[in-house]
């Protein structure tokens, strides 16, 4: 089970700082229907992601992602695959990056949280896994890894459990915080979005890179062997 856990830590840990749903969540939280969109879009948030999570490992351990001597050839080729896609998206998001002077744009749903119901928080949410490739190829990626270890079934679950809840913290914590930080809720979680919307562009671009080199090294190791 351990190398299934340390497997999908890079991926999950790369969800969890992603600035996007974790902005999403804060503003959610600040509208008159904070309590309830908050809990809906979290809700939502691990359910899609429970089930792209769940639906990986399963195809994958069907298709015989893990042979008797470590992973499938088949998983080392995806993951090459899946590392040059992070380093493509890597430069994409430092090319599309936001010039001096200038602020990156704000999406129209962000202008349009504070009409939202609980049904289109939750939508959101499965938007923000599915929708989005750079969550979805994380998420992929993350469940193809624990899928190609050597755990055993029970010990694949555990690890997909972990992956998200681990994958979940930029929509877990905000809410924490603001059901148990009081008045000083309000502060924290403005300063967490306003410092994450400043640094998007590199947090990203980081993540990206690091996911490329890691899956690269780890499918050209496993090709060679």
């Amino acid at each position: 089970m351990g190398d299934a856990i340390g497997y999908m830590l890079t991926s999950a840990v790369g969800i969890a700082i992603s600035p996007l749903p974790l902005i999403a969540v804060i503003l959610m939280l600040a509208t008159p229907q904070g309590r309830t969109n908050g809990f809906a879009f979290t809700g939502g948030w691990v359910l899609a992601l429970t089930a792209v999570v769940t639906a990986v490992i399963l195809a994958g351990s069907g298709a015989g992602a893990a042979g008797a001597d470590g992973p499938a050839p088949w998983t080392l080729w995806l993951k090459l695959a899946l590392g040059l896609l992070f380093l493509l998206l890597g430069a994409r998001q430092w090319k599309d990056r936001p010039r001096e002077g200038h602020e990156a744009s704000t999406p129209g749903w962000m202008k349009a949280v504070d009409t939202f119901t609980p049904a289109k928080a939750a939508g959101l949410a499965a938007a923000l896994v599915v929708a989005n490739p750079k969550n979805l190829v994380l998420a992929v990626g993350g469940a193809v890894s624990i899928a190609s270890s050597t755990a055993t079934a029970g010990g694949k679950a555990v690890a997909g459990v972990l992956m998200v809840l681990i994958a979940s913290l930029c929509a877990l914590l905000p809410l924490a915080v603001y059901l148990g930080g009081g008045t000083k809720s309000a502060k924290v979680l403005g300063d967490w979005k306003a410092w994450m919307a400043r640094h998007n562009t590199a947090i990203m671009t980081v993540l990206f890179l690091v996911l490329g080199v890691k899956y690269l090294g780890d499918a050209i190791s496993g090709l060679t062997t």
